[in-house]
C-alpha cells in the first residue's frame, strides 16, 4: 500500500526546502610544497595547514548541524501528516484495508485478509510494554469464549518487526494460542485506519493507538479506542467480550 498522498507531497517539500540549505560536504585542501623556496614553503604550509584544519572543522560542524537541522523537519512533518487530522480514523460501516503485513517470518509478508465471519482486531501500541502485557492475556484465556460468540478470528496488531511480535507470542502462550500475531512493522494497515499516535517520548517514534475494531468480514462494525493509550477501560476482552452480546 503507498502511503497517503499528503504524507509523501509533505514530505518531499519538506526535504526538498531543508536539503537545499545543507552545505556540500567539506574538502580539505592542502598547499603543495614549493620547491624552488622550500623552507618558505614548510613554513607556510604548516601555517596555512592549521588554518585549513579550523576551517574545515568549523565546516563539518555547520554541515552536520544543517544535516541534523533538516532531519528534524522532515520528522516533524511526517509525524504530523500521520495524525487523525491527515488520515479520516476509521468508523462503523467502512471497509478494512487491504494491506500486506508479516506474521512469523519476516521473508513471508502476506495481504492481512478478512473472509467471511466475525474478526477482533486489537491495535496496541508496543509489545511487552506494560498496559498491553496485561490486555493481550485475556484474549488469549478467553479465546473459545470468543469463539462461542461467532468470532473466527483475533489478531493483535502492532508497529513492530515480526521478530518481537513472535517473542511476546511465545512469552505470552508458551503452549500456543489461536490469537493471531501480526507485525505492521511498516505502520501501513495503523495508517490506513487512521490510528496512529506519535509515541516518540516513550516508544522512539510512531505507534499504533489501542483500539479493538469488531469486523463481519472486511465491514467494520464497531472501533472501540482508548483515549489514552496508556490506559485500558474500553479494549480490554471483558468489554469486549460483553459487547457482543
Amino acid at each position: 500500500m503507498r502511503p497517503p498522498a499528503s504524507l509523501t507531497a509533505s514530505l518531499r517539500v519538506a526535504a526538498s526546502q531543508r536539503l537545499r540549505s545543507v552545505p556540500k560536504y567539506p574538502v580539505l585542501h592542502r598547499p603543495c610544497r614549493n620547491n624552488a623556496y622550500p623552507n618558505t614553503a614548510i613554513g607556510t604550509s604548516k601555517l596555512i595547514g592549521r588554518h585549513s584544519s579550523l576551517s574545515y572543522y568549523s565546516s563539518c560542524k555547520t554541515f552536520m548541524t544543517s544535516i541534523t537541522e533538516a532531519l528534524r523537519t522532515i520528522h516533524s512533518v511526517a509525524t504530523s501528516a500521520i495524525t487523525p487530522g491527515h488520515v479520516e480514523t476509521i468508523t462503523p460501516g467502512s471497509t478494512l484495508p487491504s494491506v500486506t503485513v508479516k506474521e512469523d517470518a519476516a521473508d513471508k509478508p502476506a495481504p492481512f485478509e478478512f473472509p467471511a465471519g466475525k474478526h477482533i482486531i486489537v491495535g496496541v501500541p508496543g509489545a511487552f510494554t506494560g498496559t498491553c502485557h496485561a490486555q493481550i492475556p485475556g484474549y488469549i484465556s478467553q479465546f473459545d469464549a470468543f469463539k462461542a460468540k461467532g468470532v473466527e478470528q483475533i489478531a493483535v496488531v502492532a508497529v513492530n518487526d515480526v521478530f518481537v511480535l513472535k517473542a511476546w507470542k511465545e512469552n505470552l502462550a508458551p503452549g500456543g494460542t489461536p490469537v493471531r500475531f501480526i507485525s505492521d512493522d511498516s505502520g501501513a494497515f495503523s495508517t490506513a485506519l487512521g490510528l496512529l499516535f506519535d509515541a516518540t517520548p516513550v516508544l522512539g517514534g510512531v505507534r499504533s493507538k489501542r483500539y479493538v475494531i469488531v469486523a463481519n468480514g472486511n465491514k467494520v462494525e464497531t472501533v472501540a479506542i482508548e483515549e489514552v493509550p496508556s490506559q485500558l477501560t474500553v479494549t480490554d476482552a471483558k468489554t469486549i467480550l460483553a459487547q457482543l452480546g
